[in-house]
C-alpha cells in the first residue's frame, strides 16, 4: 500500500506535452512587471515552470537596463521561450513581429496577441485568426490569445491551431474565471486539444479552478508579480496548479440539488452487531 501511495504522489507533475516538447510543469509565467530581476529570478525559479513569455518590444527596448539584465537571467536559466506579439493591433503588425522574434530568441514558438480594442485588450478574433493562419503556414508553433467563444475557437483549429489559450477574463483584471461553462463547453468540443487558460488569473484559487475543468496549463504574470510577495506568490500558483490539475485527474464529485448524508442513518449500528 505504502509503495502505491509514493508512486501515487510522484505523479503529481507527470510529463505533458506541448509544441513538441515534453514538460513536466504545466504552468507558463510571464516575466514583466517584477519588482527588480532578481525578484523574477528567484519567482520564477520557485514556480518551477518551464516556459517564460517574453516581449520583443520590452527585450529590444534600450540597453543597460532592466529589460536586458532580466533577458540575461532568463537565458542563463535555460528555460523555455515563448516570444508573444504584444502590442499588436493588426495581423501585418503581429505577424512582422512573430517573425522578428524567431531570429531574435530562435524559436518557432509564438504567443500571437493581436488586440481589437484598448478599453478591455479584448483579442481581435478576426485578425488573430488571419495571423495565425499565415504564421502556421511559415512554420510557427502559435499559441494564440483567444476569448472564450466557441466559434472563435473552431475558426483558429481550422486554419491549423494545435494549441488554444483562451482568456479566464481580461488581461490584469485578476477576476478569475468570467465564463466557467464557455471555457468548460472549449474543454469538451476539443477533447484532445492543448488548452491553456491566459489572462484575467489573480489567485491560486482560480488556477485550481482552471485546472479543475481539465485544462492543461495556466498562463500568468500579473498575479505574481503585482502581489506583495512575488516569490511567495509563484510557490502558491505551482501548488494550485498541481492541486488543480491531480483533482481533475483523481475525478471531482458531480455537484447535487440536495443533501446527501455521508454517514448512513439506515441499518444496525456497528457495535450492536458484536453484541450477541
Amino acid at each position: 500500500m505504502n509503495d502505491l501511495i509514493n508512486k501515487k504522489t510522484n505523479e503529481i507533475n507527470e510529463p505533458w506535452e506541448i509544441g513538441g516538447k515534453t514538460l513536466s510543469s504545466r504552468l507558463l509565467i510571464g516575466s514583466a512587471l517584477y519588482p527588480s530581476p532578481s525578484c523574477m529570478e528567484d519567482a520564477i525559479t520557485i514556480s518551477k515552470s518551464q516556459i517564460v513569455t517574453v516581449s520583443l518590444r520590452r527585450t529590444t527596448a534600450g540597453e543597460n537596463n532592466d529589460n536586458n539584465q532580466s533577458w540575461n537571467i532568463i537565458k542563463d536559466l535555460g528555460l523555455n521561450i515563448l516570444p508573444n506579439t504584444a502590442g499588436s493591433h493588426s495581423a501585418k503588425e503581429a505577424i512582422t513581429t512573430a517573425r522578428i522574434a524567431r531570429e531574435v530568441f530562435g524559436t518557432n514558438w509564438i504567443k500571437l496577441e493581436v488586440i481589437g480594442d484598448q478599453y478591455n485588450l479584448q483579442p481581435d478574433p478576426f485578425e488573430t485568426v488571419k495571423a495565425a493562419e499565415v504564421l502556421i503556414k511559415e512554420g510557427f508553433e502559435v499559441f494564440p490569445y483567444t476569448t472564450d467563444d466557441l466559434v472563435v475557437s473552431k475558426r483558429l483549429v481550422d486554419v491549423g491551431c494545435e494549441i488554444l489559450m483562451p482568456w479566464g477574463s481580461m488581461i490584469g483584471s485578476g477576476k478569475g474565471l468570467m465564463n466557467p461553462d464557455n471555457l468548460k463547453a472549449i474543454r469538451n468540443y476539443f477533447p484532445k486539444l492543448q488548452l491553456i487558460i491566459d489572462a484575467g488569473i489573480g489567485k491560486p484559487s482560480h488556477a485550481s479552478q482552471a485546472m479543475e475543468l481539465g485544462y492543461d496549463g495556466i498562463l500568468l504574470n500579473s498575479a505574481v508579480a503585482l502581489s506583495q510577495d512575488p516569490v511567495k506568490m509563484a510557490h502558491a500558483f505551482r501548488l494550485s496548479v498541481e492541486a488543480g490539475r491531480l483533482a481533475y485527474e483523481a475525478g471531482v464529485m458531480q455537484e447535487r440539488e440536495f443533501a446527501s448524508p455521508s454517514t448512513p442513518i439506515i441499518g444496525t449500528p456497528f457495535w450492536h452487531q458484536f453484541n450477541d
